[in-house]
């Protein structure tokens, strides 16, 4: 038996699976994120341990004989947080979060350091680890001077299973401290940054080892051992592992709290400009580029709190099937923008509601607006080289057959819903695990999911579609003037 525990945002998600990767059980468990001050966003990494031990006690409870079995664990996480120990393992502070932007002067600082960007393969985002700790260094010093070890929060929870410091190149690929070509911490980004190679954990791929469960754990939970940890994978390319997709020409798009549309690579062509982030596949020799959103679920979900109705209510409101655009525009920047702008400070925006409109009019312009987004990122994409016949549809986004037939459309592509079933991160670290444990062929292992229905693009409706993104298109430039 392997389990796979995805650390997220909002929650933690176990999954337990037989070495064919079949799911026997799953679990969950949420904790808070605070936001102290406008922009910032944190979480207290002891929520993170208290909800492996929640998760990992009902499936002890609920499969007592599978549970027993356990072999290998893989390790999901929300990328980019900064999680800051002292020489005796303590935390120094909150953990600070990938949706945080407080150090946007730090990474504008640290981007236009030279050789940062060539060696990252990457824009320094806000968002990103390095900035942060150019953040504490300026504005918490006394923190600073104390942080002995630096983890991202997968391998927060890695320390705690097993009590090494280890990460893997995935998750390590959006720290800015990586040199994603070689796969290896840079010395020239760390001294960018003012940080050291032993304040970094060792590096491992993710299918590979990256640790055993510690003596106490084992005996606590009733197993005999040994059980090896993987390296494991930041969210993405864990959901990558989950959906098959390690191959070129093999990509998906999430409609999930942020948004992306993601493509594997087989070689190394990193395009920071463009703002696709390239990163390093959670498998060997294997990289991954992708257009990210800050806010693609939050969008409806924060029309939701606002008209005080239900997103599903929200999107039932509209038809299965599009019938042309809408009239209003949305800009979904609620929290800023990365991919293509990478601009911090734009936010959100509705451009031309007439009197009439009411919450299935405003509806239906967030979906557009979320599809507009990602097709920035696809554009962004192909101006890289890359070119994807077709894409799995992953993410809550994906249970409204409008938003999706929206998405199609204005992406021009063919989107792939999967049947029923598991297909996510937190199978991703499950895949990752069995990697790690037996050593199969790595396409044995990460197949991709069933497909139970495709939704082609609009052919139709595409020139007009065509006409509202490049009207969406003309409305950023003229926002980021008003704003700034």
């Amino acid at each position: 038996m392997y389990l796979g525990l995805d650390v997220g945002t909002s929650g933690l998600r176990a999954l337990l699976v037989d070495g064919s990767g079949a799911v026997v059980g799953e679990a969950e468990a949420s904790y808070p994120v605070a936001h102290p001050a406008p922009g910032w966003s944190e979480q207290d990494p002891a929520d993170w341990i208290a909800a492996c031990e929640a998760t990992i006690a009902h499936l002890r409870a609920d499969h007592p004989k599978a549970f027993a079995a356990l072999r290998g664990i893989g390790l999901s996480g929300q990328m980019h947080g900064a999680t800051l120990l002292d020489a005796e393992g303590a935390i120094l502070r909150p953990c600070i979060l990938w949706n945080d932007t407080r150090s946007y002067a730090e990474a504008q600082a640290l981007d236009a350091t030279p050789g940062v960007r060539e060696r990252s393969g990457n824009i320094v985002f806000p968002g990103f680890t390095a900035p942060k700790l150019a953040w504490v260094a300026r504005h918490e010093p006394e923190v600073f001077d104390r942080v002995a070890k630096v983890l991202l929060p997968k391998d927060y929870v890695r320390h705690w299973l097993t009590g090494d410091f280890i990460g893997d190149m995935s998750d390590c690929a959006g720290t800015s401290w990586l040199d994603t070509g070689t796969r290896d911490w840079s010395e020239t980004l760390l001294a960018a940054g003012g940080m050291r190679r032993d304040q970094m954990p060792d590096l491992v791929e993710g299918s590979a080892p990256g640790g055993q469960v510690r003596g106490a754990l084992l005996s606590a939970w009733g197993l005999s051992g040994p059980v090896v940890v993987a390296g494991g994978a930041g969210d993405n390319a864990a959901a990558a592992c989950g959906a098959g997709c390690f191959r070129d020409g093999q990509g998906f798009v999430s409609l999930g709290t942020s948004g992306v549309l993601l493509a594997a690579k087989d070689s190394y062509a990193p395009d920071p400009a463009s703002a696709v982030h390239t990163f390093c596949h959670a498998v060997p020799d294997t990289w991954y580029q992708m257009g990210v959103i800050l806010a693609a679920t939050d969008c409806l979900n924060w029309l939701s709190r606002t008209l005080r109705r239900e997103p599903g209510e929200l999107a039932s409101r509209l038809p299965d099937s599009v019938t042309g655009p809408s009239p209003i525009l949305f800009l979904p920047y609620l929290s800023g923008e990365r991919t293509p702008h990478n601009d911090s400070a734009i936010r959100a925006t509705f451009a031309g509601i007439d009197i009439a409109d009411g919450p299935a009019e405003l509806t239906q312009s967030v979906m557009e607006g979320v599809a507009f987004a990602l097709r920035d990122c696809h554009e962004a994409l192909k101006g890289t080289g890359t070119t994807l016949p077709s894409l799995l549809a992953v993410g809550g986004g994906t249970r409204s057959r409008f938003w999706v037939e929206t998405l199609a459309t204005v992406l021009n592509l063919p989107l792939d819903l999967p049947a029923k079933g598991e297909f996510g991160a937190a199978l991703g670290a499950a895949r990752l695990a069995i990697a790690a444990d037996t050593g199969d062929p790595l396409s044995e292992i990460m197949g991709a999911p069933e497909i139970s229905h495709t939704i082609d693009p609009r052919a139709d409706l595409a020139p007009a579609y065509d006409e509202a993104y490049a009207r969406y298109r003309a409305l950023y430039p003229q926002m980021k003037a008003i704003l700034t």
